[in-house]
Order: C-alpha cells, then sequence, then structure tokens
C-alpha cells in the first residue's frame, strides 16, 4: 500500500505571471558589485545600462555621490519610459513604495545618490541640491517625469516642507520651502491639462469620467503598510492601483509603458519577515492577474521579474503538506528545530546559548507577521542575495525573453518588441529580413504594443 498522501493542492496551485509561456533568468550584478542593490538594477532594468551600486540612471561613469560627473551628458540615460513617450505614448509609474525610492525613480531620475530623494539629503552630504536636483523634484519638474500621466505610491514627505505635517500627519523632510505636490497642481494648471491629486483610496475610487489627463496619487507619508496590515477601507491593493493606472493609460491608442513594484517584498525580507514577504508576493500575482484580464495578449507584452535576490532559503526535508511558515521536518544536532524558511543573514538572529541554538517555536511572538525567521549571521538588515532571478513573460515577441542574459537586456528587448527607443525593432524593415514567414507575420501589430511590466 503508498501512503496517503496529503492534499498537494497548494503545491500544484500557481502565481498568475507562473502562467506566462515564457521563462528567462536574469544576471543581475552591478558594475562595481557582486551583489546589487535596487538602484543600479533600476538602471538596468530600465535604462539598459549597468552602473555602480547607489547611482540612478547614470552609466558607470559616475561614482556614487559624485554629483559633478552625474551632470556630464555623455553618462546621463534614457530610460525606456522617456523612448515611449518620445514616441507618443503614455507612461506611469504604481509602486507600494515611495515613489522617489530607488526601483520607480530608474524610470525618470539621474543621480548620484539613490537616497537623495529630498534637498535635505543632498544637503547631509555635503553637496549643493542646487546643482543637483534631489529625485523628487525631478519627477515634478523635469523630463519624463513631468509628463507620466499617472503616478501612484507612497512618499508625501519627500514633497513637503518641514514646515507642513501631510493629510495624516506625517512631517514633510524637505529644508527649501518647496512644497513640490502644489508644484505639480501648478504645471498642470499651466499646461491647461487635467489633473487630480489623491492621498487615500475613497478619494482614487471616486474619480468620476473622463479620468483625468494627469494622475498623481501619494497615499502615504513613507511606504504603503503592508497588506496583512493595511486598512483596507483606506488604503488601495496593488491591484486596485495597477488596474487605475491602466484605465487611465489605455486612452492613448499608440499604447503606453507601465512599471508596476510591489516593494514591499524587499523590505520584508529585509527585516526577516517571511510571512510579510510571501504575502506581499501574492499581492503582486494579484496585479499581475488584473493586469492579464485587462491587456489582450495579442497586443500587450507583459514582463514580470525581480531586481534582484535575497538570502530566504528553504531547507529541511518535510514531507509535502507540512506548513511551509512552521519548522522543518527535522532538527539540528542538538534537537532543536529550525524553520523551513530561514535567512543566512539579517535582524532575526537569536544568541546561542552554551553553543545550542534558541528553540524559535517556543517565543511568545511565534508565528505572528511581526515575528522574524531565525537567521545565521547578525546584521541590522538581511542583504540582497547575487543569484539569478527570473523573468515571466507574456504577449508579442515573449520568446525573446527566454534562456540567460544581462539583466540590461530587458529594456532593449521590451523596445524592440514595441518598436520604441534607440537600436533595432521589430517593425523596421532591417528587422523584418531576419525573421521566418511566421514571424514576420507576428510583427505586424507591433508598433501599437503596450507594455506592461512588474518588478519586485
Amino acid at each position: 500500500m503508498y501512503p496517503e498522501l496529503p492534499d498537494i493542492e497548494p503545491y500544484e496551485s500557481q502565481l498568475a505571471f507562473e502562467t506566462f509561456p515564457t521563462v528567462g533568468l536574469t544576471k543581475t550584478y552591478c558594475i562595481n558589485g557582486q551583489i546589487a542593490d535596487s538602484s543600479c538594477t533600476a538602471t538596468a532594468y530600465l535604462c539598459g545600462v549597468k552602473a555602480n551600486r547607489g547611482t540612478i540612471g547614470l552609466s558607470g561613469a559616475v561614482p556614487r555621490y559624485d554629483w559633478a560627473a552625474s551632470l556630464q551628458e555623455a553618462a546621463r540615460l534614457s530610460s525606456i519610459a522617456a523612448w515611449a513617450l518620445d514616441d507618443g505614448r503614455g507612461a506611469g509609474i504604481v509602486t507600494t513604495t515611495r515613489v522617489t525610492h530607488a526601483s520607480p525613480a530608474g524610470a525618470f531620475a539621474k543621480v548620484a545618490n539613490r537616497h537623495w530623494e529630498n534637498n535635505a539629503e543632498i544637503l547631509k552630504d555635503n553637496q549643493d541640491p542646487n546643482l543637483c536636483s534631489d529625485i523628487a523634484q525631478q519627477l515634478v519638474h523635469s523630463y519624463p517625469g513631468n509628463r507620466f500621466k499617472v503616478i501612484l505610491g507612497g512618499g508625501r514627505r519627500e514633497f513637503l516642507p518641514i514646515s507642513i505635517l501631510d493629510e495624516e500627519g506625517t512631517a514633510g523632510r524637505r529644508t527649501d520651502g518647496r512644497n513640490l505636490i502644489e508644484e505639480w497642481q501648478a504645471d498642470k494648471r499651466a499646461r491647461n491639462v487635467t489633473y487630480n491629486y489623491v492621498w487615500n483610496r475613497n478619494q482614487l475610487m471616486n474619480i468620476i469620467e473622463p479620468l483625468p489627463e494627469y494622475l498623481l496619487g501619494l497615499f502615504e507619508g513613507d511606504h504603503l503598510p503592508y497588506h496583512l496590515e493595511a486598512d483596507s477601507a483606506t488604503e488601495p491593493s496593488l491591484a486596485e492601483l495597477t488596474e487605475f493606472a491602466i484605465r487611465s493609460l489605455s486612452r492613448n491608442e499608440k499604447g503606453f509603458f507601465l512599471f508596476v513594484e510591489g516593494g514591499r517584498i524587499d523590505h520584508a525580507h529585509h527585516d526577516n519577515l517571511a510571512e510579510l514577504a510571501l504575502d506581499e508576493t501574492l499581492e503582486m500575482s494579484a496585479a499581475v492577474a488584473r493586469a492579464a484580464e485587462l491587456l489582450s495578449e495579442d497586443d500587450s507584452l507583459i514582463v514580470v521579474t525581480a531586481d534582484h535576490a535575497h538570502v530566504m532559503t528553504l531547507n529541511g526535508y518535510s514531507p509535502r503538506g507540512t506548513d511551509i511558515l512552521g519548522p522543518s521536518n527535522d532538527r539540528d544536532e542538538a534537537g532543536v528545530p529550525y524553520m523551513t524558511l530561514s535567512y543566512s543573514n539579517g535582524p532575526g538572529f537569536r544568541p546561542h546559548i552554551n553553543g545550542t541554538r534558541a528553540d524559535v517555536t517556543t517565543e511568545p511572538n511565534y508565528r505572528r507577521v511581526e515575528w522574524m525567521s531565525h537567521v545565521d549571521v547578525p546584521l541590522e538588515s538581511e542583504t540582497h542575495g547575487g543569484e539569478d532571478v527570473a523573468v515571466f513573460a507574456r504577449g508579442p515577441q515573449h520568446a525573446m525573453f527566454a534562456g540567460l542574459y544581462e539583466q540590461s537586456q530587458l529594456p532593449h528587448l521590451m523596445a524592440y518588441a514595441a518598436c520604441i527607443g534607440p537600436g533595432l525593432h521589430a517593425c523596421s524593415a532591417a528587422a523584418t529580413q531576419l525573421l521566418t514567414p511566421a514571424l514576420l507575420a507576428a510583427t505586424t501589430y507591433s508598433i501599437l504594443l503596450k507594455i506592461y511590466i512588474l518588478f519586485e
């Protein structure tokens, strides 16, 4: 007799992007680092060039903090969002982090330090904010950010002066006295376009047709809260933000580029909060599913990937059906249990007593969402991992995303499919000469391609 099998339905289910027909792998290292941070990776997957750690939208010729080098035109990069705008298409960003955080900033900013989100941060590094604009100011006043039709996320504090408390009591961080939210609104009035600024879910959901030409939604002073800790009555979900952005950008008949980030996956990992990290991944999957429902596979390319790995590991020899968030069906040599999901480093370290590990399953807050999984090396914050990360693709030219390649190839592959930006295009005469008849027929709709991309 065979042993009775546990319920395997959870093991057979798939995240929305795991159903996509093509999967590949990208190499995420930075020019000057074996293991990447989110700024050099954002530059790679949004601007198509590998960069130094800590820099955004700048080539490897610019070291971190070197504002003078960042002003050299040859070192300043253009993003795929700008390529879309240059071709008359729409562009926007959606994130669960601050909209000035490293990953979304890769779509619009050119800055020598990822932390220069407001002018005060530039002053802290003894630099002149009049010579190197901070990230929030670039989003409001510089191309391409000032032409983004949709900006949805957190980070009100980066736009407000220290003398102002935002709608929920968070103090601004700017020391230049500027209110960039008001300046964003003034810019749209001066251009005689329709616009809306919203700061909570109710305001967003009550925007009536016709939708404004420009929408700025800043839903928190800092990052958006974790889904499991959020008030769903006041906090929009990532899927809701994604749907609203697609509805808004879809009015452009030529198509659009949209960047969507489930950025709090990363933050949960840094704090060794495995349950929150997994739930945020489910939220990103829900956003992908919503996008797939709204966008036709015939003319919309959806690419899903991560900017880098983390050092969480799945370990032990537990049988199927074991709670993934619980202890492994195994113990160490001293008989102490260990978690199936654990981290190689981070703040979840517990001191050993007489050479024996602590039994984390006896802790008072064990298995609450704020409970930290155990780690091997104590650090204030868990580090990123250096492994290759997966890329999932669906839509026109999706097969190009198979294989193993540099992360900086991603925007060029998307631009090829969409017929935007520099380089060869799928709809160009030079490209069609290289294609088989079947692939040639598949390129006829590429000129109207909509691009949708999600990142961790």
